[in-house]
């Protein structure tokens, strides 16, 4: 389990970086704020769904290589309570990374501060941590 409690520690650490952004971003929220906002959500997600990939195979479930199919199986596993959000994301986080759209950044950031950092709150304590 070492390397699920690295994993666990790298998105904790990484949820503290982006709960930051959003204090930040709440405080001034112009271009610069807004893309290292979308920045840590992108580097969060991806620690997110890597630990709960990880966690999957600690309990026997290998075949899952998506982050789709993680999220899917982590739902039915009641990991994740809102699988409909949670692919949002997914779809979200794939926007940021291929396509910029100025619109498009500020719904992407409205979705971070407002859904997504809550449900990476939610995986922690489920994962049993508390921050």
């Amino acid at each position: 389990m070492k390397g699920l409690d690295n994993k666990l520690q790298n998105f904790i650490n990484a949820n503290l970086r982006l709960r930051e952004a959003v204090l930040k971003f709440a405080q001034n929220s112009d271009d610069l704020f807004r893309d290292g906002l979308i920045q840590r959500f992108e580097f969060t997600y991806e620690l997110a769904w890597k630990t709960l990939k990880n966690y999957l195979e600690s309990i026997g479930i290998v075949d899952r290589n998506s982050p789709k199919a993680v999220i899917k199986e982590a739902f039915a596993q009641k990991l994740l309570e809102d699988e409909d959000t949670w692919l949002l994301m997914l779809k979200d986080r794939n926007y940021t990374a291929h396509v910029y759209n100025e619109e498009l950044a500020l719904e992407i950031a409205k979705r971070i501060t407002t859904l997504y950092v809550n449900e990476f709150e939610k995986l922690i304590k489920v994962m049993g941590h508390e921050e």
